[in-house]
């Protein structure tokens, strides 16, 4: 059964919405974010009619495209789903969506080789390997990296959504060093990934308003909130983090010349894949080559660095190499501690 465009979103907009069980959905509020859903991704502003809503649901409910949604009416008034687990987006991928997934991928594939949509090389492989292994029930040929226990991926459509729209979101958020969680109004910028996490920039809204950085793994709850956006005035996002390793930075920070050693049986491994893009070839002999990068100085170039162990030596600035022997020489004594830990595994 075709299903066109505007029908696709509606039902993934019904979906998130449903998935949202912190609020109570009724038809009107359904109605409501299918239109706002619409005119966003199609332009079109006639709005969404009732029994359009109420058709959808129906078809949703039903096994005419494989979702068979288990989309229940509490109090006669409001609709959830009775799996709080379930979504349409869990559903296997039928015949219309390998179609709709084969145009999309032949479509992006005439980009591949521009220098400007060099990002789209690995996306474009994703694709064809999903269709590939759908279409045959085999298994997939290409093994990218990938997190399933990862938390936080829901917000970011949310959170993108907002951006685009400059509105303001309410936040509950947890740190790993806090005790409980915290509410606060926020205006996000910019979405970050880093190793498979995945970061928001933007502004807390207090007093002393500053800028932040969110890990969305931590977020518990967001909510639209009616405060004022508050604009990016200070910050080039299109460079922010062009001086950095990881995304722990504060607007102002600056970088300096970092240098290392590496032995020689590793080095290419350091020249194949840099540490960072600024990164520069110093010097080299028998024993291992020493690199430069212009990085600022934060917890995820100390980590980066540490990862190579005994393979690698850092030569400045002082600062860091101060830092980094003093990690070191923990590491050790959590070692020479190693006999007072109990453990019962092999070995």
């Amino acid at each position: 059964m075709p299903v066109n465009r505007n029908a696709l979103i509606r039902y993934r907009t019904i979906d998130q919405c449903l998935q949202n069980r912190r609020r109570k959905w009724t038809l009107d509020d359904l109605i409501d974010a299918c239109s706002d859903a619409i005119y966003e991704y199609q332009g079109i502003d006639t709005g969404v009619s009732r029994r359009t809503v109420q058709a959808d649901m129906e078809m949703m409910r039903s096994n005419k495209l494989g979702y068979e949604a288990p989309i229940v009416v509490v109090d006669k008034k409001y609709y959830i789903y009775s799996d709080k687990n379930y979504s349409i987006t869990n559903s296997p991928l039928n015949q219309q969506d390998m179609q709709v997934l084969s145009e999309v991928s032949g479509l992006l594939k005439q980009f591949k080789g521009f220098n400007h949509f060099t990002d789209l090389n690995e996306m474009v492989s994703k694709l064809e390997d999903k269709i590939y292994s759908q279409k045959t029930q085999s298994t997939p040929v290409i093994d990218f990296e990938k997190n399933d226990n990862l938390k936080g991926l829901e917000w970011i459509e949310v959170i993108r959504k907002a951006i685009v729209a400059k509105k303001t979101i309410y936040i509950t958020y947890q740190s790993f060093k806090a005790r409980e969680a915290s509410t606060f109004c926020f205006s996000g910028y910019l979405l970050k990934e880093y190793r498979n996490r995945w970061f928001v920039l933007g502004m807390q809204h207090k007093r002393n308003a500053h800028i932040m950085n969110l890990a969305l793994d931590r977020i518990h709850a967001v909510e639209e909130h009616d405060e004022p956006y508050r604009e990016n005035t200070e910050l080039n996002l299109a460079t922010y983090y062009d001086n950095c390793i990881g995304v722990t930075k504060s607007p102002g920070q600056r970088d300096c010349e970092v240098v290392f050693w590496i032995d020689a049986a590793n080095a290419p491994y350091v020249v194949t894949k840099p540490l960072h893009h600024t990164q520069k070839l110093l010097s080299e002999d028998e024993t291992g080559k020493i690199f430069s990068i212009k990085v600022i100085l934060n917890f995820e170039l100390e980590r980066e660095l540490l990862g190579f162990g005994a393979k690698m030596r850092v030569l400045g600035p002082r600062v860091l190499v101060k830092q980094i022997k003093a990690q070191l020489k923990q590491t050790l004594e959590q070692y020479d501690a190693i006999n007072t830990i109990t453990y019962n595994g092999d070995g």
